[in-house]
């Protein structure tokens, strides 16, 4: 893997193929957790703000199934697993950012937790400062305290379930179909939430691998 990342400057979609389904599941957890380290341990040293920007941005150009195909079949509670997590974080703001900003306006509104401060998106927060907000916190993973970019995130996916669920309560009497799909969000956000967090701790006290 030393030579597959010894210009990490060249990250191509083809360093991101070749894991197909059907795979020996200890081969694919392997790559997962040795992609994802190195890759990590490569940027945070050289810290070459080209490299950081192909990479916070890769998967507009590549799609989130590249990342996909190399690290959603990791633990949870894991590096690449974490960061699976934020780049899905990042491409659902994307796909929909003004959808996004008003689950986001209305958790910053019934959330109750210093949630809000932790993910630091202004207030108000509309679709530019939450795609900004993305692209920030993936940022920190490669330049700043990992540990407080993946506790960001956290942070953020709670504030966003909160917001679901107060809107799937408002819609529950006249769109119950409405409703159901923001509870279904809301929870999915919550456990994604509860995994960056985890991971979080696992990173400061030496264990997330």
């Amino acid at each position: 893997m030393t030579e597959r990342f010894s210009k990490p400057v060249k990250f191509a979609g083809y360093q991101f193929e070749g894991f197909q389904g059907g795979e020996d599941p200890a081969t694919v957890s392997r790559l997962a957790h040795e992609t994802a380290a190195a890759l990590v341990a490569r940027v945070r040293a050289e810290r070459d703000p080209e490299v950081v920007e192909r990479l916070v941005t890769f998967t507009d150009e590549h799609g989130i199934d590249a990342i996909a195909e190399l690290w959603s079949r990791a633990t949870a509670h894991s590096l690449p697993g974490a960061l699976w997590r934020i780049y899905l974080l990042r491409a659902m703001i994307r796909s929909d950012a003004a959808g996004i900003a008003l689950y986001y306006q209305r958790g910053i509104a019934v959330a109750r937790t210093i949630d809000p401060v932790i993910a630091g998106a202004p207030d108000p927060a509309g679709p530019d400062e939450v795609l900004a907000l993305a692209d920030e916190i993936l940022r920190g993973i490669f330049t700043g305290d990992l540990a407080i970019a993946l506790e960001r995130a956290a942070a953020f996916a709670r504030v966003e379930a909160a917001g679901c669920a107060s809107l799937a309560d408002d819609a529950d009497a006249a769109e119950p179909g409405r409703a159901t799909d923001l509870t279904t969000r809301a929870s999915r956000l919550s456990t994604i939430a509860a995994d960056l967090s985890a991971s979080s701790k696992l990173w400061r006290s030496g264990g997330l691998d």
